[in-house]
């Protein structure tokens, strides 16, 4: 364990804190609290805790489109929302004929599109896959997931990676740059099988290091390119869930964290749980691509 500078950045607490973004432009922080419906609105230079806003659809991700609108990864399709108005618009559908699916991690690749992962909404075997959403034009990539997380993409767009939580194995798949499609099969980056908690979100940083929240171990751990485990930070939550790198500089992260599954007793023993972080670790990051509403 090495640790890092770690403070509370928003007090509320999430059931299921996901998703989160960052907007320079306007200094802004953003975030989904999945079975909740919300989605929180923290502009990083001004006091107070984060805006709340309440959706009408399960969400578990977030993206930016431009100044003006935001990509809302949700339970039966992705959304367009308006940021100045917060209306909702059906980009496309996404296993929109499953109600017992909803979606789950993503990221945008620096091409402009979005891989999205969906899952069974109690997390059962073999129910959840991932896809490419390009503009509207929807590609399955991995089926046969059981909860898929830890989506994230080299610098320069040509290695995706990608986890199953449910089985341990941090992947990594080599893809076109120019559009973030697979051109080969997936291999084994990092074997965590057997090892405390789960790898959860991902976020890389400028070097290529992948930052992987771990649920369920209190800590963000980053692998190198190559493969190795290279560092491990504890967290006050136990049940951290995804990062994001914020802040004008790109350097440090913002982790959202869970307390879904925690009885009475385990939130107790745990103050910090389901509350959203900044994590000085030392790194710079990249600011993730925008999505690209036509392709």
């Amino acid at each position: 364990m090495q640790p890092a500078r770690v403070r509370i950045l928003d007090t509320s607490r999430c059931h299921l804190g996901e998703g989160p973004s960052y907007d320079p432009a306007t200094d802004t922080a953003w975030w989904v609290d999945i079975p909740e419906r919300r989605l929180f609105e923290l502009r990083l230079g001004e006091a107070g805790p984060a805006r709340i806003h309440a959706l009408p659809v399960m969400a578990s991700d977030v993206a930016a489109i431009d100044d003006r609108r935001q990509l809302l990864s949700a339970e039966d399709g992705l959304y367009v929302r308006t940021i100045a108005d917060g209306g909702l618009s059906l980009c496309c559908p996404l296993e929109a004929d499953d109600p017992g699916t909803r979606s789950n991690d993503g990221r945008v690749h620096p091409a402009g599109a979005v891989w999205i992962g969906t899952m069974g909404r109690d997390a059962e075997p073999g129910r959840g896959a991932i896809y490419h959403v390009a503009g509207t034009r929807v590609t399955r990539l991995f089926a046969n997931l059981t909860i898929p997380n830890g989506i994230a993409f080299s610098p320069d767009g040509a290695t995706g990676y990608f986890v199953d939580t449910d089985e341990g194995v941090l992947r990594r798949v080599a893809l076109d740059p120019a559009t973030g499609l697979p051109t080969g099969e997936p291999e084994t980056h990092y074997d965590h099988r057997g090892g405390a908690g789960g790898i959860d979100g991902a976020a890389v940083d400028a070097e290529g290091l992948i930052w992987t929240a771990r649920f369920g171990a209190g800590c963000l751990d980053a692998y190198s390119p190559a493969g190795e485990r290279v560092r491990t930070v504890p967290v006050p939550p136990s049940r951290p869930t995804c990062p994001t790198f914020a802040g004008r500089a790109l350097d440090w992260l913002l982790v959202t964290s869970a307390y879904e599954g925690m009885d009475a007793a385990e939130r107790g023993a745990d103050p910090e749980h389901g509350r959203t972080l900044r994590v000085d670790v030392g790194a710079r990051g990249l600011l993730e691509p925008a999505f690209r509403l036509a392709d």
